[in-house]
């Protein structure tokens, strides 16, 4: 299994490195299409669409249409609407859990969050054209959680932080990953080579309070996004929402977490 992991990471990395690197954005565009009609399909599936390949070509459709014909137009309204989305009604429903597959809210709730999902893929090429870096340095903060919350929570979890819906996540491991981002964060933004990155503009702009309060909104945020993923999961029983990355699932259990993260950052780097 570690295996099979590595070498499908390796092989993503091969791909993905040079055409974010290049910085040409018809490949970029190209290969965030083929993302997204993947990660879409996968919710579409997980909210027992009866034709998730059709609406998948649908939102894909329109997609492509928005970053190749139309040049991004009103994407802070967009930005706006997911951040209000995740503070309304996908964070709210930890709580107070989802509806039945089949019902009519649960057919708004897919809607909901396909907007969500679109409006990720649109941070993401938004984010690149200020900079590749720049929208590496905001992955690397969902990313850097992750990996401080699963080695602090393997080492001192105690505590669990949502056991109805994930069992293995701890308070503990999540505290982790949040020091762990403030850590990496403020190394980035004193760095010279890194002067073009999402830490650095936070601290030129809003000082050291302003990113210590950024970073911990991000990583609030990416709790959730990884948890409300989760419940679907959960909800549909499903162990992974596909299999389409072999050793790691699919393509929307790499990118549940920045789901809620990458507008909310697209939005911050408006201000910015």
């Amino acid at each position: 299994m570690l295996k099979t992991r590595v070498l499908t990471a390796l092989v993503l990395l091969a791909v993905l490195l040079p055409i974010l690197f290049l910085d040409a954005f018809l490949p970029f565009a190209l290969v965030t299409v083929i993302f997204f009609a993947a990660a879409s399909w996968e919710s579409f599936r997980l909210f027992g669409n009866r034709k998730p390949l059709f609406a998948t070509v649908i939102w894909t459709a329109i997609y492509a249409v928005v970053i190749f014909v139309s040049g991004l137009p009103g994407v802070q309204k967009l930005f706006w609407l997911c951040a209000a989305l995740w503070a309304v009604r996908f964070a709210p429903a930890l709580g107070i859990g989802l509806p039945p597959l089949g019902q009519t809210a649960n057919r708004l709730l897919n809607a909901t969050y396909s907007i969500a999902i679109f409006g990720c893929f649109i941070a993401i090429v938004a984010l690149f054209q200020h900079s590749p870096l720049y929208l590496l340095s905001v992955m690397a903060v969902v990313w850097v959680a992750d990996i401080g919350a699963y080695f602090t929570g393997k080492a001192f979890g105690r505590r669990k932080l949502a056991p109805g819906i994930s069992p293995g996540k701890s308070w503990e491991g999540a505290i982790g990953g949040w020091l762990l981002v403030l850590i990496i964060a403020a190394l980035a933004a004193t760095a010279p080579a890194l002067a073009d990155s999402f830490p650095a503009a936070l601290r030129q702009r809003w000082g050291w309070p302003g990113l210590v309060a950024v970073m911990t909104l991000l990583v609030a945020a990416s709790v959730v996004g990884d948890l409300f993923e989760s419940m679907l999961k959960r909800r549909a029983q499903f162990k992974d929402s596909s299999n389409l990355l072999p050793g790691h699932g699919g393509v929307l259990d790499r990118i549940d977490a920045l789901i809620p993260v990458l507008p909310l950052a697209a939005l911050l780097e408006l201000w910015l």
